[in-house]
């Protein structure tokens, strides 16, 4: 048997190619996952003298990927409708007559190819988390350095109240980190599956396993993986889990993209991707090619969750179709998130913030960002009515007389005694915003 790599080289799909969790989730780590499985299964059973030592290390030294050919095993997997039982007839031969009845023993397919699943899942968020974390380490630098960088709060698309870039860094990081304690816990909480034909462990029994718990405890230990107390072909937390985990993951690092993708305007430029994406046809253009991929990534990943959790509804005890449902769209969830994770570390490592930028546009509307703070300071000092009514009349003319607010509020008597030039001054109206930044910052 000869090895033959994949097809699916991710031609279509630059936001993970070439990523850590490419290789991790590709057709050969796969084939690796599932021959480790049926490799742990016979340890498991040496373990408990239900297996020979010897069958053991001849079916792990034969469960090596290169060995076997998974262009054939795909083809061939269609007989049956998956892969495992072609794998499991080449494993066989592969181990040879005297070992070769050890392999598979007692187990059903799916055992295999869902604890194969739960193996690349591991392997792949340990991934995942790790570009996590250089994404936040770069978000915290950048919330600590634009701590009181002031700039246009915006809701619904317009100017609000002045903010920071801190805060708003701050918030990025927030939401990374909400991303890897959901992935953390997930990772640390996936199970082996271990049920034979219909979740009874029947044929265990019947090759010597008076102890079935002892067996799924083996098994899980074998492989890294947590013990589940019942089988679960068709109690499908574990993949609802990984869902939501990578779902919610994608829509976090998404909310960064996106605001990075507005604040990159041309006419905006408040920010920009360390090293843009170039154009085929416009040699000026420097594209925000890692947001892009990850928003691309943040518009898919729901989809591909509600597919799996669809197929929480399976019926007996084992499903047709419901189960064989899940197997795309969760690679490609952990794929686009391993993907979206490694373009938001080089996004928040490279963004350059232009503070310039965030002053000016901080007068854009000649002052009127603050006039929630006025309508509060001059209240007292005109009654809430008068300094409503005296705000509501200079918000209008500064755009018909081009001129600023502070300039209309100096031509007011009953204002001389105040510090107008403070009360205007949108980088003095951040609020809290320093002391909130800090306070993320404190988390770990």
């Amino acid at each position: 048997m000869t090895s033959v790599d994949s097809d699916d080289t991710g031609l279509l799909a630059p936001g993970w190619a070439g990523s850590p969790a490419a290789s991790a989730t590709g057709d050969r780590a796969y084939l690796q996952a599932l021959l480790d499985a049926e490799a742990a299964l016979t340890r498991a059973q040496a373990t408990l003298d239900l297996a020979p030592s010897e069958a053991a290390t001849a079916v792990t030294e034969a469960a090596d990927a290169a060995r076997f050919d998974a262009r054939s095993l795909a083809e061939r997997a269609r007989g049956g409708g998956n892969p495992v039982i072609p794998l499991v007839a080449d494993l066989t031969k592969a181990v040879g007559e005297e070992y070769g009845p050890y392999v598979h023993r007692g187990a059903t397919s799916q055992d295999i190819m869902d604890t194969a699943t739960m193996l690349v899942a591991l392997r792949t968020l340990d991934l995942i988390l790790a570009d996590l974390a250089r994404t936040e380490r770069a978000l915290a630098r950048l919330a600590a350095d634009h701590r009181d960088t002031a700039m246009p709060g915006r809701t619904l698309t317009q100017h609000a109240v002045p903010t920071t870039f801190g805060l708003k860094a701050a918030g990025w990081r927030s939401l990374a980190l909400d991303a890897r304690d959901r992935i953390k816990a997930v990772r640390d909480s996936l199970p082996a599956q271990l049920g034979g034909a219909a979740g009874t462990l029947a044929a265990f029994t019947v090759y010597g396993a008076a102890d079935a718990q002892a067996l799924t405890a083996a098994f899980a230990r074998e492989l890294g993986l947590q013990e589940s107390p019942l089988p679960w072909h068709t109690l499908r937390t574990p993949i609802a889990d990984l869902a939501g985990c990578l779902a919610f993951a994608a829509g976090a690092l998404g909310k960064a993209a996106a605001d990075v993708l507005v604040l990159g305007r041309t006419e905006i430029a408040e920010v920009a991707e360390g090293s843009g994406g170039g154009s085929s046809a416009m040699p000026h253009k420097a594209n925000p090619v890692r947001s892009t991929l990850i928003a691309a990534a943040a518009r898919r990943a729901p989809q591909l969750a509600a597919t799996l959790y669809g197929s929480l509804a399976a019926e007996d005890e084992r499903p047709a179709g419901a189960w064989h449902a899940e197997w795309e769209p969760l690679r490609d969830l952990l794929r686009l998130v391993g993907g979206a994770a490694r373009d938001a570390a080089e996004l928040a490592e490279g963004l350059r913030v232009h503070a310039d930028a965030m002053r000016e546009h901080l007068g854009r509307t000649h002052g009127l960002i603050v006039s929630e703070r006025l309508s509060a300071e001059l209240a007292p000092v005109l009654g809430r009515a008068r300094a409503k009514a005296l705000l509501t009349d200079l918000a209008k003319r500064t755009y018909t007389e081009g001129r600023s607010l502070a300039e209309l509020l100096a031509e007011e008597s009953e204002l001389k005694d105040l510090d107008l030039d403070e009360l205007t001054d949108p980088a003095r109206y951040t609020g809290s915003a320093g002391a909130l930044t800090d306070r993320a910052l404190e988390r770990r």
